[in-house]
């Protein structure tokens, strides 16, 4: 007998020969974009990450803003070292900044799927195959899921936390607005053409440009999906800014939300819980740091 496995495969028994099912779906193919600015450190980790996927990405896209580092040659050297994988690099020279980057890269994706991940991101194994699966069901448009700080001590637990934080920001907007994470999150192909004209320009650089993107997304009743199963590691090198620039991303909030006339007062609650813990995350980062970098004693010493 054949057992069938999913929507696509089946295993057979030697007396069996190979059926096809016909009504089989065939799942989305999801590209992965980067928006990419002096990245030398971590770009690499990021498209090794995106290269060993249970299901293979379409493409994966870095787009390099002008970056004055190696970022661009350490995209050239892993086309070379992985020529089997889609790596795809493009150059946004026109403008300076991470909105017309990501633009440039999703209006560029062939994918049904736009995936959009930060160049210090690094997915899960599964994450493409996670991906495939939220957007299962017709009516989500855009799904995200939690990360977890790989650079940060109790990894594990940190990804627990963050969870129960995106599913409280959730209860919190009573289900009206689902936030995407930029360092976690796709689209559909036909979601991105219908608010691409519209996504706020912030050439003041003054926004969250993932939290504007879903309250375009809910202009149109755009269906976002939160997806615990996607998940993303991601540096949490933003608590290397200093007070006053951890102060000032904080606030695009509510900027963010000033933009678009959002009033709840309940959607603050991102900004109170980010506020609360730059000081000790802060401290736990640089204690781990310095574990982490110290070389193992040999012999008692």
């Amino acid at each position: 007998m054949a057992k069938t496995i999913g929507a696509k495969f089946e295993v057979m028994s030697p007396d069996r020969s190979s059926e096809v099912l016909p009504d089989a779906p065939q799942l989305p193919g999801v590209s992965i974009v980067i928006p990419a600015y002096n990245e030398e450190s971590v770009i690499r980790q990021c498209l090794i990450a995106a290269v060993y996927q249970s299901v293979p990405a379409h493409e994966i896209i870095v787009v390099d803003n002008m970056s004055k580092d190696r970022t661009a040659a350490i995209v050239l050297q892993m086309q070379q070292e992985y020529p089997e994988s889609p790596i795809i690099l493009l150059s946004q020279d026109t403008s300076q900044g991470l909105i017309p980057t990501r633009n440039f890269g999703l209006d560029h994706a062939t994918g049904e799927i736009l995936g959009r991940i930060d160049a210090d991101s690094v997915v899960e194994p599964d994450w493409v195959e996670q991906v495939q699966k939220a957007f299962a069901d017709p009516s989500t448009q855009a799904a995200t899921g939690p990360v977890v700080y790989y650079d940060m001590p109790m990894r594990r637990f940190g990804l627990k936390a963050d969870d129960k934080m995106r599913q409280l920001m959730l209860k919190l907007a009573k289900h009206q607005y689902h936030f995407l994470f930029g360092s976690n999150m796709a689209l559909r192909r036909s979601a991105w053409e219908t608010i691409r004209d519209e996504t706020c320009r912030d050439e003041k650089d003054e926004m969250h440009e993932d939290i504007d993107l879903s309250l375009h997304l809910a202009d149109h009743d755009l269906k976002v999906q939160y997806w615990p199963q996607m998940v993303s590691g991601m540096s949490a090198r933003r608590l290397e800014d200093s007070p006053r620039d951890y102060r000032y991303y904080v606030t695009r909030f509510d900027r963010t939300y000033k933009a678009h006339n959002v009033k709840k007062m309940a959607l603050k609650a991102p900004m109170v819980v980010f506020f609360s813990v730059y000081f000790p995350a802060k401290l736990l980062r640089a204690i781990h740091t310095v574990n982490t970098s110290q070389p193992a004693r040999r012999g008692g010493q």
